[in-house]
């Protein structure tokens, strides 16, 4: 099983490689959107990549659940509802939402991501 530091180094080296970034930069409370520069598509790769130097499985839901965001009853007028931002808290419990509690605007869901969050799924898969 892998060290809570093992994992770090391994998310560290596919964010360095799919986002051209210094290893400096990837910090664990760094943003993958904003602090790091990804964009939708790198995300794709970032989990493609993650699940490579795993071996592990990460469905695309466990990052974004777009099930929830595309439902009316947690979506109304482009932001989640209480309700949303709820069951978005169960789905994606290690990710700090609170910042994106304040403006819950659907577009913006990908800036909550942090390298943490990313080692948390890494972490999780590895354990089962």
């Amino acid at each position: 099983m892998a060290t809570k530091e093992e994992i770090l180094a391994g998310v560290t080296n596919v964010l360095v490689d799919a986002l051209a970034v210094d290893e400096e930069e990837v910090k664990p409370e760094a943003t993958l959107v904003d602090d790091l520069g990804a964009e939708s598509i790198d995300l794709l790769d970032i989990v493609f990549n993650l699940e490579k130097t795993f071996d592990i499985k990460i469905d695309r839901g466990e990052l974004i659940p777009e099930d929830l965001l595309n439902n009316t009853d947690f979506v109304q007028e482009g932001k989640l509802t209480d309700a949303g931002l709820n069951e978005l808290r169960r789905r994606i419990p290690f990710a700090d939402l609170e910042t994106f509690a304040k403006n819950p605007m659907v577009q913006n869901i990908t800036k909550v991501l942090t390298v943490n969050d990313m080692c948390h799924i890494v972490e999780s898969k590895l354990n089962g």
